[in-house]
């Protein structure tokens, strides 16, 4: 069944399911970009700034003069550059993937939390003694260790850190929390390889209850 999009919306609706359209954007050198709103996605080839590499025919655009297809995957006729600063940006989103939703310090994943517990991320050498917001040196813990370490390093409030951290390469950062289809996964798989799609795909896990910084 076709579903029918009116202008403006960002979701389609078939026998009462919402299906959200998303696509993925690649470069013009084929290296997988980011997820867009498939909305937008087709803005874009209307526009003459990227190419369909592959559409979803079950599902349409419809206007009062055409109907398209509905992308999956597009191309940018254009290279973009990604700054480095961007690809290297430390977010809880990618630092809670990054370390699988588990606790640094105790080993519980975020589905082991009762009450009122919940993620945070904790700064193994605090701010307020000259440490940096830097990949090694930030990571997940949850609430009851990050109140326990303080203002603390790990050692000396009796925490030990399961691994040493680092900075996620580039396709981890980028693709780990996002869901893609099987066509979109190809080019994942085209420009990086089969173990980087496999990094990018973990198992569900549920949402976090909240999140704040140490």
């Amino acid at each position: 069944m076709e579903c029918g999009i009116l202008s403006g919306s960002r979701q389609a609706t078939r026998c009462g399911e919402v299906i959200v359209l998303n696509c993925l954007a690649l470069n013009a050198s084929f290296e997988p970009l980011t997820i867009v709103p498939a909305r937008r996605a087709v803005r874009l080839v209307l526009d003459g700034k990227a190419e369909v590499i592959e559409e979803d025919d079950a599902r349409r655009f419809r206007s009062e003069r055409r109907v398209v297809p509905v992308p999956t995957v597009i191309r940018l006729v254009r290279y973009v550059h990604v700054p480095h600063r961007f690809r290297r940006q430390v977010t809880n989103t990618f630092l809670f993937a990054r370390d699988d939703y588990t606790c640094q310090y105790c080993g519980r994943h975020r589905s082991e939390l009762r009450g009122r517990q919940f993620l945070t991320r904790d700064h193994i050498i605090p701010v307020s003694r000259g440490g940096g917001n830097s990949w090694e040196n930030v990571v997940t813990s949850c609430s009851s260790c990050n109140n326990r370490k303080g203002n603390r390093l790990p050692r000396e409030a009796g925490l030990g850190l399961r691994c040493t951290p680092t900075e996620p390469n580039y396709v981890h950062l980028v693709w780990v929390v996002r869901r893609v289809t099987d066509p979109q996964a190809k080019y994942i798989r085209l420009f990086y390889g089969d173990d980087a799609l496999d990094a990018v795909t973990p198992s569900p896990v549920e949402p976090a209850q909240s999140s704040s910084q140490a």
